[in-house]
């Protein structure tokens, strides 16, 4: 079978599980590897099922099962169908309790209690939602951050990206014909990033994105003189406003961020 397979087990959602995986897949790019996620699983029928799924198809199981009972029993069934079977929590459990000398709770789905960090999560969501594409002009004074581009530089994406990290985050499109709010002057440069990007790469974009509306991808909109006239006019607003400026060319969402967030730690 030349398909690659891996099943991610988990007794909370496996978010966190998947994401390693995916990290470590990536090194394999020019072979693609599967990942199928298997979530909340709370009794062993379940976990020897996968096992018996794993070993069809030549698979990979990795976990994150806080029970030890559970982890045992999956550790167990694996070794006796010849499955691989990588628990990526439980040894970190264990050696924080050996050398802190603190005893576990082994509860799933811990890191999702309600707690005054994930309320402020979901009120950054909420904020970033509210407040963009420039829909609100009152936003800009109350958020942490204020993203500024021309259209299709990725400005709610990122938006959404920070407000999971608890950052407020506000963004204005910049447009020729549309005079920027005077809010925007009155921010205060450190927390306003202007969002670059090449000519050639947005025109790509933007046709892309017409493509995909089922529209005409020679629309004014992806005219090459259009995109110059507009990345022009976001020069002159970010030297007025006078705030760092990030080239988003062929960043992905996550690079752009961790720049803002480092320049604000800063």
């Amino acid at each position: 079978m030349n398909q690659r397979l891996v099943y991610v087990v988990s007794d909370s959602g496996g978010e966190t599980a998947e994401l390693v995986v995916k990290a470590a897949a990536s090194q394999f790019y020019a072979s693609p590897i599967q990942v199928k996620r298997v979530p909340y699983v709370e009794d062993k029928t379940t976990l020897a099922e996968v096992v018996a799924l794993a070993k069809m198809n030549r698979a990979i199981i990795a976990f994150t099962l806080v029970v030890p009972e559970m982890r045992e029993f999956l550790l167990a069934e694996a070794a006796r169908e010849g499955v691989v079977a990588y628990d990526i929590i439980g040894p970190l459990i264990e050696k924080m309790s050996d050398l802190f000398q603190l005893t576990p709770r082994y509860e799933p789905g811990q890191v999702r209690v309600l707690d005054e960090d994930y309320f402020k999560k979901i009120e950054a969501i909420e904020f970033a939602v509210k407040y963009d594409d420039g829909r609100d002009p009152r936003g800009i004074l109350r958020a942490d951050i204020v993203l500024i581009g021309v259209s299709r530089t990725s400005k709610t994406p990122l938006s959404q990206y920070l407000a999971h990290k608890r950052l407020k985050v506000a963004n204005v499109p910049i447009v020729p014909e549309v005079e920027p709010p005077e809010q925007l002057f009155q921010v205060g440069s450190g927390k306003c990033f202007g969002l670059k990007i090449s000519p050639d790469k947005l025109l790509s974009i933007r046709r892309e994105r017409l493509k995909s509306l089922g529209l005409n991808d020679q629309a004014i909109y992806a005219n090459m003189d259009r995109i110059k006239e507009e990345l022009a006019y976001f020069d002159e607003v970010v030297k007025k406003i006078g705030c760092d400026v990030i080239d988003v060319t062929n960043k992905a969402v996550e690079e752009t961020a961790s720049i803002i967030m480092k320049k604000l730690k800063r």
